[in-house]
């Protein structure tokens, strides 16, 4: 199964259910369904149709989803574009990953035309046909057929290339497939309830989880509602006013919902699954959300290498027989699920004793083929017929895994992956830099927050702001540290590398788990 087959069957079986609705209108599965194929013609007559590599540049709309369904259809690789990145971060994954077209919304005419500049072999079109400076979707479609043949694949053709954070180098990307992308679903449909007409609120980016979760309601004739905005009190509106029954947030959003002043105004009682995951949660920020939303609190764990649910834990997980928390069941990430294999080993990937922390590792049709075009970095993280997660965990005599620690060099803030390599790259560029450190250290808002420590060469200045927007103007916001603290120097082993763990440790010093 492919996700264009799941979106079909609901257009076969609920072709009058509203399938997307966004500000702007909504569609009937019916009407999308005709304009997936519509897309996918016009794609095809321009030579853009199996195989070709696609990005999508746009805000959360129907329309950028609609585009994406067209782009699965003709059996075309999507590149995940975030919106929030610069420009030439887009411009180089494009290029990276041999991008042969932009779809953009005119709202990104602008940047559309950089990242061309950039990459000419790319192509850009406008899906939305307002404003372009090359052609329009609508343009193309208007001289194509109305339907698209099903075409010729197989489990293993390439669904997508999703970038990951940069560790030593510019961001990898994880070829995903149809077969890990099913999986992925089955897993979600083993352990979470997703029912006949379905209502989810897709508010997180759709280049993030959100796009792809959206998609395991179309089997069965569910609604996606999609916010264009992040607004926490937008989306505590849009839960009672929609009737939301599934949505998904990072944990820094789940802690700006609760913090919200009208958090205690609405209705939740339409809640079934209140999804949060892509970074550990606050146990006493999870206890408060059960307490405002209901027993709907729902985590899985997952990577970019794994799609999204390695472990599961659904509300009937962490609940005993009277409805009171098990919170050492609450604190995990929950138990393997049925779909892969989970183990926790060491360092020569042998599974350690229950109770005994080591890092997690993963194996099943789940685990995607690796890394485009980079198998020396595939291999680093596949020993043994297992994927290395690098997150650091003790599973209980139940199943139940607690993450305690990251083994890799990796900051999770906001659900989104830094890795602290990348940002040291550019503040070592700075003339006033002889070195520095970047790391994670505990925030209550973002889980974590980036800080940077540095040493400046003798007899120069610089400041922090000055250090801190040249990160953000190179990189973005979520990349840009925070804080930067100044010292003259930093600690160090007989051979000269900076120890991180000892900077760490003032920031963590008295925790239960060194990642938040």
């Amino acid at each position: 199964m492919r996700i264009i087959d799941f979106f079909d069957q609901g257009a076969a079986l609920y072709p009058d259910n509203v399938a997307f609705e966004d500000a702007a209108g909504l569609y009937s599965y019916r009407e999308a369904c005709e304009q997936t194929h519509g897309i996918a013609s016009a794609l095809a007559c321009n030579q853009f149709g199996k195989g070709t590599h696609v990005g999508i540049l746009a805000p959360n709309s129907c329309i950028a989803y609609i585009a994406l369904l067209g782009v699965f259809r003709v059996g075309a690789v999507w590149i995940p574009i975030n919106p929030r990145n610069p420009v030439a971060v887009n411009a180089d994954l494009l290029d990276r990953f041999d991008g042969d077209l932009l779809l953009y919304h005119h709202l990104y005419q602008r940047e559309a035309k950089e990242i061309v500049a950039q990459v000419p072999t790319l192509r850009a079109v406008c899906i939305d046909g307002e404003s372009h400076f090359e052609s329009s979707l609508p343009e193309w479609i208007s001289e194509a057929d109305g339907y698209f043949p099903p075409v010729d694949h197989t489990p293993d053709d390439t669904l997508a290339i999703f970038p990951t954070g940069g560790t030593t180098g510019p961001s990898k990307g994880v070829v995903i497939t149809h077969r890990c992308t099913t999986t992925s679903f089955a897993n979600f449909y083993a352990h979470f309830h997703y029912y006949d007409n379905t209502r989810h609120l897709v508010v997180a980016p759709m280049t993030h989880s959100a796009g792809v979760l959206g998609c395991l309601h179309f089997a069965r004739g569910g609604t996606n509602v999609i916010m264009a905005n992040v607004d926490p009190g937008g989306i505590l509106q849009a839960i009672q006013e929609h009737g939301i029954t599934h949505l998904f947030v990072p944990p820094t959003l789940l802690y700006m919902m609760l913090a919200h002043p009208d958090v205690e105004r609405y209705d939740y009682n339409s809640l079934q699954h209140f999804l949060v995951g892509a970074a550990p949660t606050s146990l006493d920020k999870l206890k408060r959300a059960i307490k405002v939303f209901g027993p709907v609190l729902t985590e899985s764990y997952g990577q970019t290498e794994t799609p999204s649910i390695v472990t599961a834990k659904a509300p009937w997980d962490y609940l005993d027989a009277k409805g009171n928390i098990i919170e050492s069941r609450l604190k995990s990430i929950g138990r393997p699920a049925v779909f892969n294999q989970v183990a926790i080993v060491d360092d020569q990937v042998n599974p350690v004793e229950t109770g005994v922390a080591g890092e997690i590792a993963v194996r099943g049709e789940l685990v995607t083929p690796g890394y485009y075009k980079n198998p020396e970095a595939t291999a680093e993280v596949r020993k043994r017929g297992w994927h290395l997660t690098g997150d650091v965990g003790v599973m209980d005599d139940e199943g139940f895994i607690t993450i305690v620690d990251r083994k890799k060099d990796m900051i999770i803030t906001g659900g989104f992956n830094v890795f602290p390599n990348e940002v040291e790259q550019v503040l070592s560029a700075h003339a006033a830099v002889q070195d520095c450190a970047v790391f994670g250290i505990p925030d209550e808002k973002w889980g974590e927050a980036v800080i940077a420590v540095v040493q400046l060469k003798p007899d120069r200045e610089a400041t922090e702001a000055e250090l801190i927007d040249m990160v953000r103007q190179q990189l973005g916001s979520v990349k840009a540290p925070k804080t930067v603290e100044l010292r003259d120097d930093l600690p160090r082993s007989p051979n000269g590398k900076v120890l991180k763990i000892e900077l760490r440790k003032t920031y963590w010093r008295g925790r239960d788990r060194a990642v938040n």
